[in-house]
């Protein structure tokens, strides 16, 4: 069975887009067998996307201790859409911090924590 990864990630930079290819990439790499990626960036994604995924990898960048509005901008629209459908789905996170990425990992974590 063909296991669905998406990838939402802000991606405002060259550097960050490395970043969010660097983990395409691994996400990707022959190795890991039955999983189709999908990338999309948090302005493009929606709740569909959410409901129609089997795990989520989230990307921001660090913006004043906060995560990126885009991302931001996903979760507001997607948050109630999926609320019920999707209790329980593997989520990870990578952030692009210039300061030490804590504000931002526990906002993204509140949000998350609140979806189950």
């Amino acid at each position: 069975m063909v296991k669905r990864l998406l990838i939402v990630a802000h991606a405002p930079s060259p550097n960050t887009l490395a970043l969010r290819e660097a983990a395409e990439r691994g996400a990707s790499h022959s190795d890991i067998e039955n999983v189709k990626v999908t990338v999309k960036a948090p302005l493009e994604a929606g709740p569909d996307d959410v409901l129609n995924c089997d795990a989520i990898l989230l990307g921001t960048t660090e913006n004043l201790g906060y995560m990126s509005g885009a991302l931001k901008d996903f979760f507001d629209r997607s948050y109630y859409p999926v609320l019920e459908e999707k209790r329980g789905l593997p989520c990870a996170l990578y952030i692009r911090a210039g300061l030490d990425g804590t504000g931002t990992r526990r906002s993204v974590e509140s949000i998350v924590t609140g979806l189950r």
